[in-house]
């Protein structure tokens, strides 16, 4: 296991994202960075029948520079009940859905200010099924400097897309293929707890 790793806010963090959690003991979250358009941090990328389906969160632009810890989350569409029905629509015939399905659900009823602290409740939720126990630090300032392995930039839909785990039962693979690097919710509804050894690099 690494020391540390500085990770951004991730909306439903894709598997390389949870990866680098499980690989560092000490595992920090940038608060003070300027928001960055079209990044995890407020998308995540799921399986669907017509293949891989990019759910992103609308937020209220304030000013050019937004701190992502103070970036608003806008609720002029309805892109829960949006997201909510893609979710289920896409993973309803996986094998452990229905076991997390209400644990999901209310994320996409109430309503948060914040993406961060959405974000990090829906992590917190995730950790919780897996039942990953890990204190994670979030930063005091902003900083081009960091004692670790800095993956702020790193994980990107568009730089990280690799296999770093091993392929695995997706409901649509028969049509599409493995895809690799989507959300975790992707291993979690697919793999349950076995996800988890997945991404530990057990099996």
């Amino acid at each position: 296991m690494n020391s540390r790793v500085l990770l951004s806010s991730a909306y439903l963090p894709s598997i390389n994202w949870m990866y680098h959690f499980l690989q560092n003991e000490n595992v920090v979250i940038e608060a003070h960075e300027h928001f960055q358009k079209q990044s995890y941090r407020n998308r995540c990328e799921i399986l669907s029948a017509n293949g891989k389906l990019a759910l992103s969160i609308p937020l209220i632009k304030q000013s050019d520079k937004e701190i992502i810890s103070q970036k608003r989350i806008s609720y002029n569409e309805n892109w829960q009940m949006n997201h909510w029905r893609a979710i289920t629509s896409a993973y309803k015939n996986s094998p452990y859905f229905e076991y997390f399905e209400d644990d999901f659900k209310p994320f996409y009823t109430q309503q948060f200010d914040l993406l961060f602290d959405y974000n990090n409740a829906l992590l917190k939720l995730i950790l919780k099924l897996w039942r990953i126990k890990k204190t994670v630090a979030l930063t005091e300032n902003f900083s081009l400097e960091f004692n670790g392995a800095d993956l702020r930039n790193t994980i990107h839909p568009k730089m990280n897309n690799e296999v770093i785990i091993k392929p695995y039962h997706q409901v649509f693979s028969d049509k599409h293929g493995f895809i690799a690097n989507l959300s975790c919710i992707d291993l979690l509804f697919n793999q349950g707890m076995t996800g988890l050894d997945l991404l530990s690099g057990k099996i």
